[in-house]
């Protein structure tokens, strides 16, 4: 009996290559630009929680003192052990989709649906994806602490950091939607947005402690 199962990410990856070298490197009319949700998708959450999250530790950081190497410091740590917790949030959810794919064409198979697993697309990679987003991490919280890490004004770091981070925002957005052959000005306004949503929710969540002296 022939066995049928869900693609791979690689292979995914083989037929996206070969399409590329058929029209000379080039994309062609009809090239699934879909096969690259996945791992998209892993770099723009990764990048803009990195972003987000080390611009408000800097903020944090800098209310308990001036010091810069305390600060770059505590970005550093702060930075790296996201970027841990990132990959292995994104390892264990991947892989529970891949279950589910995974046995779903196993029941197909057995219920004689043998075309049902190529309509579900290929299994992702769940160590590539983790490695994307916490990469995307580093990069995306190196940004805000290398621009805002050395300043000790208050009030400048805040603008500095406001103005990076919109900036990187929309290069984040920029980057998904023109790998992804998406509206740029939709995934740029939607990135910006989001982060800006982020921020402003720990940022008041913060000022509603103090105010109650916690």
């Amino acid at each position: 009996m022939e066995v049928v199962v869900a693609p791979s990410s690689r292979e995914y990856c083989n037929v996206e290559r070969n399409q590329q070298e058929e029209v000379g490197g080039k994309h062609s009319e009809h090239f699934d630009y879909s096969q690259r949700g996945q791992w998209l998708r892993a770099v723009v959450l990764g990048g803009n929680e990195g972003l987000v999250s080390t611009a408000l530790l800097v903020i944090g950081a800098g209310r308990f003192g001036h010091e810069t190497k305390a600060l770059i410091i505590t970005g550093l740590a702060g930075l790296f052990a996201g970027a841990m917790s990132m990959a292995t949030a994104e390892i264990v959810s991947v892989y529970t989709q891949v279950d589910v794919m995974n046995f779903q064409t196993k029941r197909d198979l057995r219920r004689g649906r043998r075309g049902g697993a190529f309509l579900r697309g290929p299994v992702p990679s769940p160590t590539q994806i983790a490695m994307a987003a916490s990469a995307a991490y580093v990069v995306g919280g190196v940004v805000p602490l290398l621009a805002a890490g050395f300043i000790t004004s208050l009030k400048v770091r805040f603008l500095v950091l406001f103005i990076v981070a919109s900036l990187s925002m929309l290069a984040l957005g920029w980057f998904g939607a023109r790998l992804g052959s998406s509206p740029i000005a939709r995934s740029c306004a939607r990135v910006l947005f989001g982060g800006c949503i982020e921020i402003m929710i720990i940022l008041g969540k913060t000022k509603l402690l103090q105010c109650f002296g916690l």
